[in-house]
C-alpha cells in the first residue's frame, strides 16, 4: 500500500463515523475499527522490508518553489511509532465502544479520533519538515477537540484550552526551529537534513534552532516547565487519555527528539537541556503523582514523570541510552494504555476514581484487578515485568552519566524518581483494589463486559512476554536503535536480559523498590504533610498568566483600534508616504524612458469632470444622496477612461457595478439618515486634507513615474497577447485571463462573492430574530412620500425592457471569449433588469414570481465552475485547464465551442446570485409595519383592491 493512501486513509475515513451513526452505534464502530485496522494492515505489508534495512518512500511535487513537497519514507522508527499509533488505536476504538454512553455522540468521538490519528501518522512518516509541521499543529487542533469532547464539563473545556495554547505556541517555536535547519541546509526534506550533522553543528544558528525546536518538543511532550497541561487533559473521555498518553500525543515530542537526534545530539548544548529537563520532570512529576487521589491524576503524573525519563536518555547522547529509550517507549505504551483503561473501568463500574473512596476492588472486580496490577507492577519495575528491563537501562545510564563534575547527582536524582515511581504504582495497587470490601461505592462495582476489559489484557500480553522472554525484543528495538542514531555513534553492544550481574542499577533499582514500600507504609503522615505545606500551583499560574496577556492584549488593542476609520486611515497613509519618502529618497532613479502621450481635449475635459466631482463629493459629502450620485459620476468617469485607453471590458465591468453598487447603496441608505452629523473639529479637518493631499499626490507621482518608466522585469502582457488565442481559443485577452490564465483566482473571487452575500443574508437574518426588527418595522420617514410607490412607467418600461436585457445578457454572454463580455458582465447586466422589476413592483410582487432561490444559484455556479475545473483532470491536465474546437452544424457556419464557456457560466449564475442575495436582504429590512404588500403590479389605484375584496364578496 502507497505511503500517501496510509496516510490518507484515516483523514478519509473520519467522514465516516458521521455517516454511519445513522445506521447505529455498532456500525459507526466497525467503520471506525476497519480503517484503523486497513492503516494498520497497510503498514505492516512494508513491515519486512523495512526491518531488513529498506527505507520505503513517496514523493509528490505540490509546492515545488517553496519546497513543501508531499514526500513520506517508512524506516524502523517510523515503523515502531506508526505501530504504537495505529496498534493501540485499534484497541482503544474497541474500548470505546463500550466504554462509552449513549448520551454521547459516537459518531463525533470517533471522527475527531479519526483526524488525530492521521495527524500522528503523518508525522511519523513525513519527509518534509513543512508537511510535517502541518500534521503537528494538526494534532493540537484535533486533540484540542478529543479533550473537550464532553463541552458539558467545565473542566473538559479549560483542559482543552490550556492543551490547546502550550502545544499551540509550543508548535510555533518548531516551526521557527524546524524553518532555520532547512535554510541552514538548503532542503526542507528530513532526509536530506539528517546527512548534514557537521553543517548544522558548526551553524551558528544550530542553538537558536535546538532552543526553539526544544520548545516544540517539551510543550508537546509536557517537560518542566511544561508540565502542568498534561494533567489537566483528564477531564477528556478514558479511551482519550488512554491514547493520548500512551502512544500519541504525549509521545510527538519524543519522535521528534529521535528523528533529530542524529543531527542535534552529542553537543552540550543538547546534553544540558535535554537531559535537565528530562531529568528534573522525571524526579518532580513522580513525587506529585504519589499524593494525587484521582487515579487518572495519579496517572497523568506518571507519564509525565517517565516522559522525563525518556527525555533524559535521548538527552545524554550515547548509543545505550538511546536503546534504552526506544525500548522504553515501547514498554512505556503497553502498560500506561492498559493502566488508563483499568482506571476507565473502575470510575465506569464504581462511578468513581478517587482513591479515597475506593478499595476492596479485588473480590467484586477480579479481571481488572489481575489486569491493573501486572500493568502497576511493571510501571513500577518490578522484576519479570517489560517495566523492569528499560528502568534498568535507565538506571545503568543514569549511574555512568557526569552532572557538574560529579557522578553521583545524577544517579540520586533518578534514584529518587524510580523510588516515587514504585511508590505511586503501588498505591495504585494497593489502595485501589486491596483492604476490605466497602459499603459506600457511588455505585456496586463489578467486571465490565469483555469488550472492556479485553483491551487492556491484550496489552498485557507484552508486558509479560518481553518481561520474562526479553531476547524476543532485542532485534527490533536495536534495529529501530540504528535507525535513531543514524550513524552518529557507534551501536550498542548490548543486549536485553533479566540479570547483568551485581551492577550499580540493580543496587539503585533495590533501593527504589524497597523504599516505595516504605512510602506507601508512611504514607497517610505524609500526604498530611504534602496536603499541609506551600507548594506552586501550576493552573492558577497559567489563569494568572493567560489574564494578564488578555488585559495587556485589550489595552494595546483599545489604544490602537478604536475604531475610528479616519485614524487607522491616517496612520497608514503617513506611513506608506514616509516609506516611500524613503525610498525615494536613497534610491536611485535612472530618468524617464518613455514619452508622455499628447492631451487631447477630451482627455482634459475626462480629467476635469473627475476631479471637479471629486471635489464636489468631499464638499457635499455630509449629504448622504448628493455624496453617492456623484460617487456615481466618479465611477462612469473612470468607465470612460478605460475606454479611452482601449479597454472596453473594463468599462463594461465598470459601468456594471457601478449600477449594482450604486442601487445596493440607495437601499442602505433608506436605514440612514439624509445627512450625517459634524462630529469633525476644524483643526482635524485641516490635518486629515494635509494627509489626504499628501497622499494623494504621492501616489499621482508614483503612477506617473511607473507610467514614463520600463518595468524592471519583462511584462507578461507580451505572453497573453501572444498565447490567447493559440492556448485559449479567444480573442479576448482580458476574458482568457479570467476563464484560462488566471481562472483560479476567478475561481476564488465568485467563491469570496457568494460567501460575502451569504453574510449579508445571515446578517439580515440575525437582524430579524433580535429587537432590531421592531425598531425597523416601525421607523417613520423624514420625508414625505410619493403618492404612487410603483409609478406605472417605471413599471411598464423594466417589463419592456426585462427580455431585452436577457437578451442583451445573452449575447455579451456568448460573444465575450472573443468580443468584449463575458459572464461576468453579463450576469451583472442580467441582475440589474431583474433588480428593476423589484424597484418598480416592488419587494413582494417580485418575490412571489421567484422560481429558484438564490442560495441555489450561487451553489449552482461555484459548482458547474469547479466541475469544468475538474474535468480537466480526466485528460491528464491541471486543474481548470480549457479546450476548444471548431464545430460546424448545418445551416449554421463554422462556430467555437471552448470548456471555458462552462466555467463562465458559473460565473454568470455566480454573480447573478449574489447580487440578487444581497438586494432580498436589504430589502427584507426595508420593510415597515402598516404597509400592505401588493398584489398587482402597480398600486396607483387603491379602489382597485376594493373593488377585488366586493367582487370575492359577491362570490360568497
Amino acid at each position: 500500500m502507497s505511503l500517501f493512501l496510509i496516510v490518507a486513509l484515516p483523514f478519509l475515513g473520519a467522514l465516516l463515523p458521521g455517516l454511519m451513526i445513522q445506521a447505529g452505534r455498532q456500525a459507526c464502530f466497525m467503520a471506525t475499527f476497519l480503517v484503523t485496522l486497513l492503516t494498520a494492515v497497510g503498514v505492516a505489508v512494508h513491515a519486512p522490508a523495512v526491518l531488513s534495512g529498506e527505507v520505503i518512500t513517496a514523493q509528490a511535487e505540490w509546492l515545488p518553489g517553496l519546497g513543501m513537497n508531499a514526500n513520506f519514507f517508512l524506516d524502523p522508527l517510523g515503523l515502531m511509532f506508526a505501530g504504537l499509533i495505529l496498534g493501540i488505536g485499534l484497541l482503544i476504538i474497541a474500548y470505546a465502544r463500550k466504554y462509552l454512553s449513549r448520551d454521547d455522540n459516537m459518531g463525533e468521538f470517533f471522527t475527531y479520533l479519526l483526524l488525530f490519528q492521521g495527524a500522528m501518522v503523518g508525522i511519523v512518516l513525513c519527509d518534509n519538515i513543512l508537511m510535517l509541521l502541518i500534521f503537528w499543529e494538526l494534532t493540537s487542533l484535533s486533540s484540542f477537540l478529543l479533550i473537550g469532547f464532553w463541552k458539558h464539563l467545565p473542566a473538559g473545556r479549560q483542559g482543552a484550552r490550556m492543551a490547546l495554547t502550550v502545544t499551540g505556541m509550543g508548535g510555533l517555536a518548531l516551526i521557527g526551529g524546524m524553518l532555520i535547519l532547512g535554510n541552514i541546509v538548503g532542503s526542507y526534506d528530513l532526509t536530506v537534513i539528517l546527512e548534514n550533522r557537521e553543517a548544522i553543528q558548526a551553524d551558528p544558528m544550530y542553538l537558536p534552532a535546538l532552543i526553539l525546536i526544544l520548545l516544540g518538543c517539551f510543550t508537546k511532550s509536557a517537560q518542566f516547565p511544561f508540565h502542568f497541561w498534561l494533567p489537566h487533559a483528564m477531564a477528556a473521555p478514558t479511551p482519550v487519555s488512554a491514547y493520548l498518553h500512551s502512544a500519541t500525543m504525549v509521545k510527538a515530542g519524543l519522535f521528534i527528539l529521535a528523528r533529530m537526534w542524529p543531527v542535534l545530539s552529542g553537543t552540550d548544548a543538547w546534553f544540558w537541556l535535554v537531559s535537565g529537563a528530562g531529568i528534573i520532570t522525571m524526579a518532580l512529576a513522580a513525587i506529585i503523582a504519589l499524593f494525587k487521589d484521582d487515579l487518572k491524576a495519579l496517572l497523568a503524573f506518571s507519564t509525565v514523570s517517565h516522559l522525563g525519563l525518556i527525555t533524559f536518555l535521548l538527552g545524554t547522547g550515547t548509543g545505550y541510552a538511546a536503546m534504552a529509550a526506544v525500548f522504553h517507549i515501547l514498554n512505556h505504551a503497553s502498560f500506561k494504555a492498559a493502566l488508563f483503561m483499568t482506571a476507565g473501568i473502575v470510575d465506569h463500574e464504581a462511578h468513581t476514581r478517587d482513591i479515597p473512596r475506593l478499595g476492596g476492588l479485588r473480590k467484586l472486580m477480579p479481571i481488572t484487578f489481575a489486569i491493573g496490577t501486572l500493568a502497576a507492577l511493571s510501571m513500577a519495575g518490578i522484576p519479570f515485568f517489560n517495566g523492569f528491563l528499560s528502568k534498568e537501562m535507565f538506571l545503568e545510564e543514569a549511574a555512568h552519566t557526569k552532572l557538574f563534575g560529579s557522578y553521583y547527582a545524577v544517579p540520586v536524582i533518578a534514584t529518587v524518581g524510580a523510588l516515587f515511581s514504585a511508590a505511586y504504582s503501588f498505591r495504585f495497587i494497593v489502595h485501589t483494589f486491596l483492604g476490605p470490601v466497602r459499603d459506600d461505592y457511588p455505585a456496586k462495582p463489578h467486571d465490565p463486559p469483555t469488550g472492556m476489559w479485553l483491551p487492556p489484557a491484550i496489552l498485557i500480553v507484552p508486558v509479560l512476554l518481553i518481561g520474562i522472554l526479553p531476547f524476543l525484543a532485542e532485534p527490533f528495538v536495536k534495529t529501530v536503535t540504528y535507525a535513531v542514531i543514524g550513524g552518529a555513534v557507534e551501536m550498542p553492544d548490548a543486549h536485553l536480559k533479566l540479570w547483568h550481574g551485581l551492577t550499580p542499577a540493580l543496587y539503585m533499582s533495590i533501593i527504589a523498590v524497597v523504599g516505595g514500600l516504605i512510602l506507601l507504609a508512611l504514607y497517610s503522615l505524609l500526604a498530611r504533610g504534602w496536603n499541609a505545606a506551600p507548594r506552586p500551583e501550576a493552573k492558577p499560574m497559567f489563569d494568572a498568566v493567560i489574564a494578564a496577556a488578555v488585559a495587556l492584549a485589550g489595552r494595546i488593542t483599545q489604544g490602537l483600534h478604536n475604531g475610528s476609520f479616519t485614524r487607522y486611515a491616517a496612520i497608514m497613509i503617513v506611513t506608506i508616504i514616509a516609506l516611500g519618502v524613503h525610498a525615494w529618497m536613497t534610491g536611485a532613479f535612472a530618468g524617464y524612458t518613455r514619452a508622455a502621450l499628447d492631451m487631447t481635449a477630451n482627455a482634459v475635459a475626462g480629467w476635469g469632470m473627475l476631479v471637479a466631482a471629486t471635489i464636489t463629493l468631499v464638499i457635499v459629502h455630509r449629504n448622504r444622496l448628493a455624496a453617492l450620485i456623484l460617487m456615481g459620476i466618479v465611477g462612469l468617469m473612470v468607465s470612460v477612461g478605460f475606454n479611452f485607453f482601449s479597454a472596453p471590458d473594463l468599462a463594461l465591468t465598470q459601468i456594471s457595478v457601478e449600477v449594482v453598487t450604486i442601487i445596493l447603496l440607495l437601499l442602505a441608505l433608506n436605514f440612514l439618515p439624509n445627512r450625517t452629523p459634524r462630529e469633525t473639529s476644524g483643526l482635524r479637518k485641516t490635518r486629515d486634507a494635509v494627509i489626504a493631499l499628501a497622499g494623494g499626490g504621492a501616489v499621482t507621482a508614483l503612477i506617473y513615474s511607473m507610467l514614463r518608466t520600463d518595468f524592471a522585469a519583462e511584462s507578461i502582457s507580451q505572453y497573453h497577447l501572444d498565447n490567447s488565442y493559440k492556448g485559449g481559443g479567444g480573442d479576448n485577452v482580458v476574458n482568457v485571463i479570467l476563464v484560462d490564465f488566471r481562472g483560479f483566482d476567478t475561481f476564488g473571487e465568485i467563491i469570496v462573492l457568494g460567501i460575502a452575500a451569504l453574510v449579508i443574508y445571515a446578517l439580515t437574518e440575525a437582524l430579524l430574530s433580535s429587537s432590531v426588527r421592531a425598531r425597523l418595522l416601525n421607523r417613520g420617514y423624514e420625508e414625505r412620500r410619493a403618492g404612487d410607490a410603483h409609478p406605472v412607467m417605471m413599471v411598464v418600461l423594466t417589463r419592456v425592457l426585462l427580455p431585452i436585457a436577457l437578451m442583451v445578457g445573452f449575447y455579451i454572454f456568448l460573444r465575450g471569449h472573443n468580443e468584449p463580455g463575458g459572464g461576468f458582465i453579463a450576469g451583472l447586466v442580467v441582475a440589474i433588469a431583474v433588480v428593476m422589476q423589484y424597484m418598480a413592483s416592488g419587494f413582494a410582487w417580485a418575490a412571489k414570481r421567484q422560481r429558484y432561490p438564490y442560495h441555489g444559484i450561487i451553489g449552482a455556479g461555484v459548482l458547474i465552475a469547479g466541475l469544468t475545473g475538474i474535468g480537466a483532470w480526466f485528460f491528464g491536465k491541471p486543474f481548470l485547464t480549457s479546450a476548444f474546437g471548431y464545430f460546424r452544424i448545418p445551416p449554421m457556419n463554422e462556430f467555437e465551442l471552448a470548456t471555458a464557456m462552462g466555467f463562465d457560466l458559473g460565473v454568470f449564475l455566480a454573480v447573478v446570485g449574489a447580487v440578487m442575495l444581497s438586494l432580498e436582504s436589504f430589502s427584507r429590512l426595508g420593510r415597515r409595519s402598516g404597509e400592505d404588500t401588493p398584489e398587482h403590479a402597480m398600486d396607483i389605484d387603491p379602489s382597485r383592491d376594493d373593488d377585488d375584496d366586493k367582487t370575492d364578496g359577491k362570490g360568497h
